[in-house]
């Protein structure tokens, strides 16, 4: 804002702008910080399902305006979590209604006491895109694609003495995104997130070793050479190598019976 001082604008100290911006951020703030211990309190069971919610409550736990938290329950629902009904209220559904592939509840799910259940599913889930991604990539995929797969890679091996540090990470994520998008097809290209989410799970929960192994990063390399030289099959089955071994390095599982099919 700008007045005129003696025939000269000058700036005012603060801005309506600015103090909109602060407002928005303050409030962000508060909705992802209820949103997400919310979230996991459902997710790991500690608000079973079929526990009525209040409002109220919520707003009370978090000191937070009734906004705050018609704004998280909208996201929850949209998630499957929680169902909001006349008369009823806000009630907490099971594992049956979550939209289960959205990354969100996938962090939450990693974070959770099921974490290696959740990582197994999420291993079976890669076996069948990523190899089938790497197949079609051979085919599809455009020089600025192998570009970004060879550079990934090279970023892969320089930082290989850190893998469990976020520059490794970013390196790992890149090339997975450039994978699936290589592939051509756009609904595998947006599984990028999930996969992503499944590489900063393992990451942020200590389950990278300090030290990558080199076949890892040999195979990666070998998808990224493959998929250059247009050989399908051989892009194919490196990347199911790389799926299978990630899978093999996770902790043991012991898989809950299947519900009966109603």
């Amino acid at each position: 804002m700008r007045l005129k001082l003696g025939g000269r604008s000058s700036t005012l100290p603060w801005d309506h702008r600015a103090v909109a911006a602060e407002a928005s951020a303050a409030f962000l703030q508060l909705h992802d910080s209820v949103l997400d211990t919310l979230g996991r309190d459902i997710v790991d069971g500690t608000v079973p399902a079929g526990t009525t919610i209040s409002a109220d409550d919520v707003a009370v736990r978090f000191a937070v305006s009734r906004t705050v938290v018609r704004e998280v329950v909208r996201v929850l629902e949209s998630l499957g979590l929680l169902t909001v009904r006349r008369r009823v209220g806000i009630t907490v559904l099971d594992s049956t209604h979550w939209n289960s592939l959205d990354p969100l509840l996938i962090r939450w799910q990693l974070a959770g006491p099921n974490r290696a259940i959740q990582l197994a599913s999420l291993s079976e889930l890669r076996s069948g895109i990523e190899p089938l991604a790497a197949r079609l990539a051979a085919g599809r995929a455009t020089p600025e694609h192998c570009g970004r797969l060879t550079a990934a890679v090279i970023g892969m091996s320089a930082t290989s003495r850190a893998a469990n540090s976020d520059a490794y990470l970013a390196h790992d994520s890149d090339f997975h995104r450039a994978l699936l998008a290589a592939s051509g097809n756009p609904l595998l290209r947006s599984m990028s997130d999930i996969v992503v989410e499944v590489l900063a799970g393992r990451t942020r929960h200590a389950l990278m070793p300090h030290r990558a192994d080199p076949e890892a990063i040999r195979l990666h390399g070998v998808v990224a050479s493959s998929i250059q030289a247009g050989d399908a099959a051989a892009a194919e089955q490196a990347m199911f190598e790389i799926v299978t071994e990630s899978a093999k390095s996770m902790p043991a599982t012991d898989w809950p019976t299947a519900p009966d099919p109603m």
